[in-house]
């Protein structure tokens, strides 16, 4: 934990996490082994952070956020915790959780709303603002974000052929697409 930085003192870091200067670590969080929180980071009160997790510059993690493990946060992205905030009208009371599963990435500049669950190892590209639940591998871009694709636990772009089989071109790794999920069979 760097100089500079704050954690609260009921917050629960495992004892390797990284925590650069000018990040701030609320109440009650919890990161696991081997998470690195970088510079003007925010991390609201009782917030879970699984192990592995990466967090860039810059982004903002509110209460009722769970990140699971081994996921990549790009900076300036936003997590929001209520459907409608005004500034004279507290909703605390209305805070909607918001679950990011394994190995999920979300790229730099992106948007979750909250109260939806992005899936395991879903792709959500830079500037994307996500209005919906991400199945797993799911490739989204754009405003509100779309299925743009789907990508391996690599983090390749995945192209099924016509017995709804694909490769990773770099682990190998071979997956399945029915009904728009898709699952990982070697």
């Amino acid at each position: 934990i760097e100089q500079g930085s704050f954690v609260h003192s009921t917050a629960s870091c495992a004892d390797d996490v990284y925590v650069a200067a000018f990040a701030y670590i609320s109440e009650g969080v919890t990161i696991g082994k081997g998470s690195k929180i970088y510079p003007g980071v925010f991390v609201g009160k009782n917030v879970r952070i699984g192990n592995g997790v990466r967090i860039q510059n810059n982004v903002s993690v509110y209460e009722g956020v769970e990140l699971e493990d081994d996921v990549f946060v790009g900076p300036s992205a936003v997590f929001t915790n209520v459907i409608n905030p005004r500034s004279a009208v507290s909703r605390k009371n209305e805070f909607k959780n918001t679950i990011v599963k394994k190995g999920a990435t979300i790229g730099a500049n992106a948007t979750i709303v909250c109260g939806i669950t992005i899936g395991n190892f879903a792709f959500i590209g830079a500037g994307a603002v996500v209005t919906k639940d991400v199945p797993a591998y799911a490739l989204m871009k754009g405003n509100p974000a779309a299925l743009s694709g789907w990508m391996s636990e690599f983090g390749k772009k995945l192209f099924f052929d016509s017995v709804n089989k694909a490769i990773c071109s770099e682990s190998g790794q071979v997956y399945q697409i029915e009904n728009n999920n898709v699952t990982r069979l070697s």
